[in-house]
């Protein structure tokens, strides 16, 4: 039997190993803070983050790395901004196996995304990346979730067997920009739909902002080499509805709490914060006129770092210049 191991016990990473280990497949899930993972192995569940749901005896909580690193397929739970100092620090230990990103961003300062963070420290390592519209409470309980396995080298349908299970369908692509960039800019426009309806702005504005912001996600996307039609698919559009409609996202949360003037939460990772401050970053030093083709982007990241206020945000928006609805890749 093919032993998985997931690294990140924070929400996803548990659920992912839950319904894993779940479906039969001997599952290790590895984290940082020992005592909080030896706890989940004696509890049978991780109560800080999925409280209830029981671990299945085919799980193994360990502190342990070097018995974590052992597997053939290692799942990297971690967020986008700490996935550079967790694979440089576990560097060997990762070596020789097949690296499965589960994060959805873009680094800071480099502008790189997370498996081009991997192969930059890690050259020549197989990277895939498995990302959609998902909430770690579903999976964690068997609820159907369908996600994306990219896989860049080659449609791998072994893995894809691997890594499914009977709540958990995969689908397969080859294109690993593109369903990196849908899971990473749909953080953005989640946080931007949060703060509409935070704002009082309203439902018809929450959906044109995520029709018109589609473009923009898609028309970013193949400018870095991706493929529209994925953005179609599951880790683009699907992961859009879901994390700008539910409450449950924290992207969309973020942005309800900034518009609405509540205070924010901290200490729990909002992806789309950084996300859309690496774009602002890396394309204005690239292209002067970026903003023309990111307007939305451009506007989260200035509301977050107060550089502009909300309602300069909406009348820039509003009076951006007229044109015709030709495709979703017309732009803003």
């Amino acid at each position: 039997m093919q032993t998985i191991s997931v690294f990140g016990s924070g929400a996803f990473g548990t659920a992912i190993a839950m319904s894993l280990a779940a479906s039969g497949r001997k599952t290790l899930l590895w984290g940082r803070d020992a005592e909080a993972v030896i706890a989940m192995q004696r509890d049978r569940e991780n109560r800080k983050h999925l409280p209830g749901a029981t671990f299945s005896s085919n799980l193994i909580a360990t502190p342990d790395i070097t018995l974590a690193s052992k597997s053939d397929v290692i799942l990297l739970a971690v967020p986008t901004q700490s996935l550079r100092a967790h694979v440089s620090k576990h560097r060997e230990a990762l070596k020789g196996s097949v690296l499965i990103t589960c994060c959805k961003g873009i680094e800071q300062g480099t502008g790189f995304l997370p498996s081009e963070v991997i192969n930059d420290v890690i050259p020549a390592t197989r990277v895939g990346l498995l990302t959609g519209p998902s909430f770690a409470s579903d999976i964690a309980v068997g609820k159907p979730t369908a996600l994306t396995l990219a896989l860049k080298d080659q449609a791998d349908t072994q893995l894809q067997a691997l890594l499914s299970t009977p709540n958990l369908r995969l689908y397969l692509t080859d294109d690993l920009v593109g369903a990196q960039l849908g899971g990473a800019l749909k953080n953005v426009v989640a946080i931007a739909a949060g703060i509409v309806i935070g704002a009082g702005l309203g439902e018809s504005a929450r959906a044109s902002l995520m029709t018109r912001a589609f473009a923009e996600m898609t028309g970013y996307a193949q400018a870095r080499g991706a493929r529209a039609e994925t953005l179609y698919g599951l880790s683009g559009f699907g992961d859009l509805v879901l994390t700008c409609t539910s409450t449950q996202s924290r992207n969309f949360r973020h942005g309800f709490a900034f518009g609405s003037g509540e205070a924010l939460q901290h200490g729990v990772t909002v992806e789309g914060v950084m996300t859309a401050h690496a774009i602002v970053q890396t394309e204005t030093a690239r292209d002067r006129n970026a903003y023309d083709k990111l307007p939305v982007t451009y506007m989260v990241s200035a509301l977050l770092s107060q550089r502009i206020t909300l309602e300069e945000a909406i009348h820039a928006i509003l009076n951006r210049p007229m044109k015709r609805e030709l495709s979703p890749l017309s732009g803003l």
